[in-house]
């Protein structure tokens, strides 16, 4: 490797076309493949519950502490992913700028980079949306046509015909809680079966177009007065500390009897002690969560798990069978940009969070 080659570390489990495709942006790149070389230290570094949960028993290739320091030390640029080294950081001398796969900033919370000097860039609003909002408007049918109520019964050996209550989604609103990439994917879906589509933002330029499919577009200010006109409510904005709790008490006070919720962010957004009063007040028609408070580290809530207006999975939106990501498409864009001198797309701003 010459002393112009930029040497790429990729850390992240992503498929052998990826490292072709990040090695063809420029000559000059060096791609250096840590995959699974880091699991050991996640093993000994993480909570038990990701460890089980994201690394599972896979294999495990053998490597020294020495050779893993010895990557990170020649490392420019690093591609990561969930869960990555915690004191990354400060093993890597050398690093300029990390990015990662994942959308949401705030999964670096954990180690050191957050608020370090190095680049920090992420997928927001590439990553595998469409999945994601197909999650969304299948929760909504699910609860719409009752189908949690078929699994109550095929408990009980009974059919209670009285107790389901059909609704019809055409005609109905919807509130997109973060109308960026996820959200506007969300919203032309719902939109597509006849759904009025309102949504917030946390920055407004006048005179912006609306997106696909969106009727209006609010500031986060408006959002109790949009939930008070919402049937659906779809969260799918980022976790910051200005948005923790975002759909606590008050919001909750401000929706209609029976709205049904969807959650493809971050748990932490909602205040699950709330949501719990509103589910008992009969505020809520029934709740899907593809995500919970703590998630990396525990079990959920039983009081929600329990329940069968909640349908809880394991962060699971963005799967499908064709295993699309455009991560890796975004992290080559950016690739090129650095080489040319370039800004980055995505890059956190710590201040704000994402």
């Amino acid at each position: 490797m010459s002393s112009s080659d930029i040497e790429v570390l990729v850390v992240v489990r992503v498929a052998d076309e990826a490292l072709n495709q990040i090695a063809t942006v420029d000559s000059r790149i060096h791609v250096v493949d840590g995959r699974g070389w880091f699991d050991v230290e996640y093993r000994e570094s993480w909570p038990p519950w990701s460890v089980q949960r994201y690394l599972g028993a896979r294999s495990i290739p053998l490597s020294s502490r020495q050779e893993r320091d010895r990557m990170l030390t020649s490392a420019e640029v690093i591609l990561g992913g969930w869960p990555f080294p915690l004191d990354l950081r400060a093993r890597s001398t050398r690093l300029r700028w990390f990015h990662q796969l994942p959308a949401g900033a705030s999964n670096l919370l954990r180690g050191d980079l957050w608020g370090s000097d190095v680049i920090v860039t992420t997928s927001r609003g590439h990553g595998n949306i469409r999945p994601m909002a197909e999650y969304v408007l299948a929760s909504f049918l699910h609860f719409a046509r009752g189908f949690n109520r078929a699994y109550h019964d095929r408990r009980q050996h009974r059919f209670d015909h009285r107790a389901y209550r059909p609704v019809l989604l055409q005609g109905k609103t919807v509130c997109v809680v973060g109308a960026g990439g996820i959200g506007q994917a969300v919203g032309q879906l719902c939109a597509g079966v006849g759904m009025r589509v309102n949504g917030t933002r946390r920055h407004l330029t006048p005179g912006d177009p609306l997106p696909p499919g969106f009727t209006r577009i609010e500031s986060a200010e408006r959002l109790h007065s949009l939930l008070g006109q919402s049937d659906f409510v779809a969260v799918c904005c980022q976790w910051t500390p200005e948005t923790t709790n975002l759909i606590g008490r008050e919001a909750f006070a401000a929706m209609k009897a029976n709205t049904i919720l969807a959650n493809v962010a971050r748990g932490e957004i909602i205040d699950e002690d709330a949501m719990v009063v509103a589910l008992g007040d009969g505020k809520l028609g029934g709740v899907a969560l593809d995500v919970y408070v703590g998630e990396f580290e525990r079990e959920p809530d039983r009081r929600l798990w329990d329940d069968e207006r909640v349908v809880i999975t394991p962060h699971v939106s963005t799967g499908d069978d064709l295993g699309q990501h455009r991560g890796v498409d975004l992290f080559c864009t950016n690739l090129r940009a650095y080489l040319d001198g370039r800004p980055l797309t995505n890059t956190i701003d710590w201040a704000l969070g994402y």
